[in-house]
């Protein structure tokens, strides 16, 4: 994987950048529409590692290269038998931990949609927090038309994000939608020109960059994991988290910022 703040590095699969607080990682299989084989989903691995390990990284941008976000997996390298599942239950199983739908960074993730959101490319927006989309993307679940089902989490996630029968019918019929169908569904945010694209994910990264981390970090934790709890247990949880955080520096320096009428210049502490 390429880690540069100048341009990409073409003969990696993916590219990560950092400007100020927010990474970008790029999907950069633009001849295979960054298509899924092992190669990107390690350097994906790798990028989503180091935004959940550098404290100067508070907000993340995934994207692709090209017309395509990521038509899915490389049905190529499947058919071949090489991919990460060609090695029986137990690799899949093993795998697990180490898979993309399953990552936690604990920071903020946008998808940037610029074209194609197949299958595994698909899932890798539901994986993300936020998700910005081109008004030329499409996004769908094909996986039932090749025989197989989603496998990183679109059954479980879709759902969850948009109501049940609508889920159901990208599931079972493997249909695409457009972005604007997406945005009414709910499932993506914005839809912008596709030169707007990355510009408009990242101005939404660096505003939540502006903010002070540890506070936009128990926003993100509350909001994925009370959503299978009582309203009551929520609310309780959300007590404890707001005294935790109030104990910060940061939560010092809001307000004191506020009074001395300044940028606040939060530490992550």
């Amino acid at each position: 994987m390429a880690s540069t703040g100048d341009g990409p590095v073409a003969a990696d699969e993916v590219v990560f950048e950092q400007v100020g607080h927010v990474a970008t990682i790029r999907l950069n299989r633009p001849e295979a529409l960054n298509a899924m084989n092992r190669a990107v989903r390690d350097g994906l691995m790798t990028g989503l590692e180091r935004v959940r390990d550098d404290d100067s990284i508070r907000a993340a941008v995934i994207t692709g290269t090209g017309r395509a976000f990521s038509a899915g997996a490389d049905l190529k390298e499947r058919a071949r038998g090489d991919s990460d599942r060609s090695g029986g239950p137990e690799t899949v199983l093993n795998g697990l931990p180490k898979a993309f739908y399953t990552f936690d960074t604990g920071k903020p993730l946008i998808a940037a949609i610029n074209g194609l959101a197949l299958g595994g490319g698909l899932e890798l927006t539901l994986a993300c927090d936020l998700r910005v989309a081109s008004k030329e993307a499409i996004l769908g679940t094909p996986e039932i038309t090749r025989g197989f089902f989603p496998g990183g989490g679109a059954p479980q996630r879709l759902p969850r994000l948009i109501p049940k029968a609508l889920a159901l019918e990208m599931l079972l019929t493997g249909d695409p939608i457009d972005a604007e169908t997406a945005r009414s569904w709910g499932l993506v945010n914005r839809v912008v020109d596709p030169d707007e694209v990355m510009p408009t994910a990242m101005q939404l990264a660096e505003r939540i960059a502006s903010h002070a981390p540890l506070a936009v970090r128990a926003n993100l934790e509350l909001a994925h994991s009370t959503a299978d709890m009582t309203l009551d247990q929520a609310l309780r949880l959300s007590s404890l988290s707001r005294w935790v955080v109030g104990q910060t520096e940061d939560a010092a320096e809001g307000p004191r910022a506020f009074v001395e009428k300044r940028a606040p210049e939060y530490k992550g502490r």
